[in-house]
């Protein structure tokens, strides 16, 4: 492993689980949210103290699109607040330590309208959700240190899908929880720098999940768009190239 004294936010969360479990970072410190709470500028500078860090991996946020819709505020501040936060005391603590600390920031495709497909890292971005626009405002911030890496993706866990039905005229480029974890093992590897688009090839969500769910039954986004507390996006698809250029030359 390149970097030791790694962070991990967010470490409760369905990521962040997956990364402990993972083995990759023997190395890896996972405070519970009364250890370290984003929201709370003071507890992060108390749980720094004393503690040195290489790396930080920062999964923590308000994921639910349903919860950001019907809470906004508490989406800012988990998603935007609490990444401030986090960057502010980090640039504090490199200066302290005398080295840049290498960021593997967590975004989304949500930051993309998600309505033509293929989008590239130089693409628009317009959310059409809370949660879009909160992960938006947080990449801004990160943008700041100049060893970080911005990960837009979209993923799942194989192990908990529960519905019975998916449309099969909504796109998707999302990847199973265990290969973006393969994924921020190579970025953190790398010296890449910047944003980039990680996922799978185009795929309808009923494709997809047909895999995992054999009894799944099609249906149409616009039977179920109205039952939603959000408006599901009809193409999230991501142009990809950037993306197998790294993991190429870094395996």
């Amino acid at each position: 492993m390149k970097y030791k004294n790694i962070l991990l936010t967010g470490g409760s969360g369905n990521l962040g689980a997956a990364i402990l479990e993972s083995g990759y970072f023997p190395e890896i410190l996972s405070p519970s949210h009364k250890e370290l709470d984003l929201c709370d500028s003071g507890s992060i500078t108390n749980f720094f103290k004393g503690k040195s860090f290489d790396v930080i991996i920062h999964c923590a946020a308000l994921t639910s699109m349903k919860e950001c819709e019907q809470n906004p505020e508490k989406a800012i501040n988990v998603n935007t607040t609490g990444t401030s936060n986090l960057v502010n005391e980090v640039l504090k603590k490199q200066i302290s330590q005398g080295n840049k600390i290498r960021f593997i920031h967590i975004s989304t495709d949500a930051v993309y309208k998600r309505a033509d497909g293929n989008y590239s890292e130089g693409s628009s971005t317009i959310p059409g959700s809370v949660y879009g626009w909160t992960k938006l405002g947080a990449e801004c911030i990160v943008n700041i240190l100049s060893n970080s890496c911005i990960v837009r993706t979209s993923f799942f866990n194989p192990k908990k899908l529960n519905f019975k039905e998916s449309p099969n005229d909504v796109y998707t480029s999302k990847l199973p929880i265990a290969e973006i974890v393969d994924a921020i093992k190579i970025l953190l590897e790398s010296d890449f720098r910047g944003i980039i688009n990680v996922g799978n090839k185009r795929i309808s969500n009923y494709d997809l999940f047909k895999k995992y769910l054999p009894e799944l039954r099609p249906c149409k986004l616009d039977n179920i768009n109205d039952s939603l507390p959000f408006e599901l996006p009809r193409d999230s698809s991501m142009n990809l190239d950037l993306w197998r250029k790294i993991k190429k030359s870094n395996l």
